[in-house]
């Protein structure tokens, strides 16, 4: 399906989302820890930020460093900066300070918005690579800071939008990390515009009258699209916590807030329902879930829906896509699958010798076509070339379409394992590791045996309730031997306490391939 082309050559974001807004003044836009925020509020901060930013110094495609919780300036700043057509470079807020001095230098941001808890990080980066960095603007300032508030308190918000046009330069994202060091990855404007479009719309069908949440922080992908650009598009409130998602935290906000849509990661919908603080269904308001970063077990998506009658949606997404192109939907779910691409987006699985896979049931590498693609990798043209090719972004996952035309996650390229001259997929035996009661989460890795052979390996993390029983590891392995190929069980099983993880939920096995080399057990 072709999309057709945005509503004239010259588009700004933010001031669509404005103009969207324009009678909904009095409306709360958001509520944060501290308080709640008007759509009237947004807009005039947000246009205060632009107005401060040039005032500054920054000009049209300067970037600005945007490290900062899930707060109500947040939003606040990273519009501000699109209206002004300065660039918000988002950042991961649980990166060390050698993380982000790389990604100072990298972006060469002249001004850095950043959270108070956060300053002394920002600050030892900036000795450790000693940058351009001109202007320091603090979220709720703990010391003499100079603050946001006061930092736009003395300008007139800035009249007009930055004449930009839909494929200008708006954004960047910085990937998540799974595989190592993170990548810019540059947006333009029009991403924003046809996720929400093509997404949030027909298929979230969010409308004004919808509460939502996000468990993904602002700097993900997956949560810009969740907590800005899908409810601001609809004139839906927002609600936002600074603090981690731990179970005990969303609860707090489900049943106080009372949200209506609810935006998780699979590690966060397993670890809600092993917590013994799991509400009941009549202390909540939810009438939908959705669920990305990593495929949804099966055994997850049917208890959750079993406990709170409704459903998760499950999708996939990336940076490079910036939100969800293959989705279940909320009259057509189908546990254990991704679901069938998204109107607007095209979909193929090729081989590889980049031939597309026709027949049902073949694994593949998935590719997609569509207008939120992002624009390259900054500075990185080898890799922009590899992920971005023509028309075609490819993901990095291996997937297999069934007879009836829904996708299955098979797992990520550079994980999945060659075992006995087999391919086999590490999500596979993980979902059935986690369908027995005993297990909260499980990774599979491939590792080397005596002769060189690859032998998968798992590492399992127990559900709470005292020791891990001996007999436990060879009990996990005659059950996938129940439910699986023969090849799939994994040989060896340690169980740990947790696994590593990005920020956003998503397993690092490659850390865990790390912990498992011959020079790290040697």
């Amino acid at each position: 399906m072709e999309t057709a082309a945005l509503p004239g050559e010259r588009f700004n974001f933010a001031r669509h989302l404005f103009e969207q807004n324009a009678q909904r003044a009095d409306k709360v836009a958001y509520i944060d820890d501290i308080g709640p925020m008007t759509y009237g509020e947004l807009e005039s901060r947000a246009r205060r930020v632009a107005a401060a930013l040039r005032a500054s110094g920054l000009r049209r495609e300067d970037r600005v460093l945007l490290l900062m919780q899930d707060c109500n300036d947040w939003p606040v700043s990273f519009l501000g900066a699109l209206y002004a057509g300065v660039v918000p470079v988002a950042i991961n807020t649980l990166l060390t300070a050698a993380d982000y001095a790389y990604v100072l230098g990298h972006s060469r941001s002249q001004a850095v918005l950043v959270s108070s808890t956060l300053l002394p990080a920002l600050k030892a980066a900036i000795d450790l690579a000693p940058c351009e960095v001109a202007t320091i603007v603090v979220s709720q300032p703990i010391d003499p800071s100079t603050g946001l508030d006061d930092w736009i308190e003395t300008v007139a918000p800035m009249e007009k939008a930055a004449d930009t046009v839909a494929d200008d330069v708006a954004f960047w994202l910085y990937s998540s990390g799974s595989t190592g060091r993170p990548k810019g990855t540059v947006h333009a404007h029009a991403s924003l515009y046809w996720t929400a479009e093509l997404y949030a719309k027909p298929i979230l069908a969010l409308t004004e009258r919808d509460v939502t949440f996000s468990a993904a922080k602002l700097f993900f992908a997956y949560g810009l699209g969740n907590a800005l650009t899908f409810p601001l598009t609809v004139g839906a409130t927002v609600i936002l916590m600074a603090e981690r998602p731990t179970p005990a935290a969303c609860f707090e906000r489900m049943t106080v807030h009372r949200p209506t849509v609810f935006f998780g990661a699979p590690t966060g919908f397993a670890g809600m329902l092993a917590s013994p603080a799991l509400p009941p269904r009549e202390r909540v308001a939810l009438r939908m879930c959705s669920s990305a970063g990593e495929a949804l077990p099966r055994d997850i998506g049917e208890r959750f829906t079993a406990h709170f009658g409704c459903h998760i949606i499950d999708g996939i997404g990336s940076t490079e896509m910036l939100h969800i192109f293959l989705s279940n939907r909320p009259d057509d779910v189908r546990y254990g699958t991704t679901g069938k691409p998204v109107d607007g987006y095209e979909v193929e699985l090729r081989d590889e010798q980049g031939r597309v896979i026709d027949g049902a049931d073949r694994v593949g590498d998935l590719y997609i076509k569509g207008p939120s693609a992002a624009l390259m990798y900054w500075t990185d043209r080898s890799r922009s070339r590899e992920t971005f090719q023509g028309h075609w972004t490819k993901s990095g996952d291996k997937y297999l379409r069934d007879a009836d035309g829904y996708y299955v996650y098979a797992g990520r390229s550079d994980d999945m394992l060659k075992v006995s001259g087999q391919y086999v997929s590490p999500f596979e035996v993980e979902s059935t590791l986690m369908e027995h009661p005993a297990v909260l989460e499980a990774a599979v890795i491939g590792v080397p045996d005596e002769n060189g052979l690859t032998r998968t390996k798992a590492y399992v993390v127990a559900k709470a309730g005292g020791a891990v029983p001996a007999t436990l590891g060879d009990e996990l392995k005659a059950f996938v031997k129940t439910r699986l190929a023969p090849v799939k069980y994994p040989r060896e099983i340690e169980f740990v306490d947790e696994l590593p993880k990005t920020a956003t939920g998503k397993i690092q096995r490659f850390k865990l391939r790390e912990r498992s080399s011959p020079a790290a057990t040697g």
